[in-house]
């Protein structure tokens, strides 16, 4: 991905950005904490060391955008436009951050803390996760076909709940999705 402009560093906290298109833009330590993005297109966009937490999407673009390092908490993707959506975390804290009823189609989350993610009836089945802390994580109607949990740690999820064809986990981790018939596994 190549950046067409010189980065932008700017302090957005609290502000409402105008309805715009960034592209191929990169963030810089940006601070964007309960930001209005409303509306505002990202495409090709890296947001590197940023923080994001809080701030509302709804209707935001978020196309083929690279988040590395950055503090995303309680955001939700939820009212985010669906055409064209992908995303890729490293190494970003997304704690309480919410997938709810989201298609994720090719995102990635590598090494992230993803603490009470909501990803009640979201698609992850083309997406990675790897090593990511998805401790209390919420899975429920979510389509897991073909994830691959192996890296992952602290997750809990009820097959019967979730589409899991074909996902992939550690033998040890067989408690994780034995949990919810209240058996014991020695």
């Amino acid at each position: 991905m190549k950046i067409k402009s010189k980065p932008i560093s700017k302090d957005y906290s609290n502000l409402r950005l105008e309805e715009s298109e960034y592209d191929n833009q990169l963030f810089l330590n940006c601070d964007f904490t309960n930001a209005k993005l409303n509306g505002v297109e990202f495409i090709d966009c890296i947001f590197d060391n940023c923080n994001l937490s809080n701030a509302s999407l709804d209707g935001a673009a978020l196309k083929t955008c690279t988040f590395n390092a950055c503090k995303m908490l309680g955001l939700s993707f939820s009212q985010t436009r669906d055409f064209g959506f992908e995303i890729h975390a490293v190494e970003c804290n997304l704690s309480f951050a919410s997938f709810d009823k989201k298609k994720l189609y090719k995102s990635t989350f590598k090494q992230c803390n993803m603490e009470g993610v909501n990803f009640t009836q979201a698609d992850l089945s083309k997406s990675k996760l790897s090593d990511c802390n998805l401790l209390d994580a919420l899975f429920n109607t979510t389509n897991l076909s073909g994830v691959d949990f192996r890296t992952n740690v602290s997750f809990l999820i009820h097959p019967e709940a979730n589409n899991i064809k074909k996902a992939r986990f550690q033998s040890q981790d067989l408690h994780r999705l034995l949990a919810g018939y209240n058996i014991i596994v020695d």
